[in-house]
């Protein structure tokens, strides 16, 4: 009987934690666009909670991404293998939001990224079938899609522009402005090679900085 309970807690528990991390991603949506109590009920039906280890590879270059992530906690990054081997480092996520090789998730090619957990992560993830299934069901689950793809273009567009407008420190205090509680959870060498500089030069402005 103990053990019976014990496991009738675990269940309740969990299902607590579900629906709360559901919770923030309808909040995050309906944020932007209003969603019927049907559409609801599709996306929760739809967005499969997840939770993974620090350092986990949960998607592998060299195969086409399986899922879309939303991102209820944690920190993400995509990166890949240049040609001497070294890892580099073009995206890492601030949440809320979505996360994956999104060009390659979108056409179903392969993807020369990897999709790293930098911290422990909660997640929810949908798969491309499921998405395009909720998309065909749902107007607004489309205009939403269509939402997040521009948000995606635009910032790829200001990236590319903040690499080569600005310096090495004027990104890193932009960074900083933008998201201050970044460097208290991801590593320098993952921020020093998003910025596109070696960690020892962000060293050198860090302490500049301080000093």
């Amino acid at each position: 009987m103990k053990k019976y309970l014990s496991i009738l807690l675990a269940i309740f528990v969990l299902s607590i934690n579900f629906t709360s991390m559901h919770a923030k991603l309808l909040q995050y949506m309906s944020s932007i666009h209003e969603f019927s109590q049907k559409e609801i009920e599709m996306i929760q039906q739809y967005f499969e909670p997840i939770s993974f280890s620090k350092n986990t590879v949960i998607e592998e270059a060299g195969k086409v991404p399986n899922y879309l992530y939303y991102i209820v906690s944690g920190y993400l990054r995509l990166f890949y293998l240049d040609e001497n081997g070294n890892e580099v480092t073009t995206h890492i996520n601030c949440p809320p939001g979505f996360f994956t090789s999104y060009s390659h998730f979108i056409s179903e090619t392969v993807s020369d990224h990897n999709v790293e957990c930098i911290t422990a992560c909660e997640l929810l993830r949908i798969t491309k079938q499921d998405l395009d299934h909720l998309i065909n069901e749902s107007q607004a689950m489309k205009d939403f899609s269509i939402s997040v793809f521009q948000h995606s273009i635009t910032y790829n567009e200001n990236r590319s522009r903040e690499l080569s407008a600005l310096n090495a420190e004027q990104r890193y205090l932009k960074l900083l402005k933008d998201y201050p509680e970044i460097i208290q959870h991801v590593p320098i060498r993952y921020i020093a090679s998003f910025l596109g500089m070696k960690p020892e030069s962000l060293s050198r402005i860090r302490r500049k900085i301080i000093n």
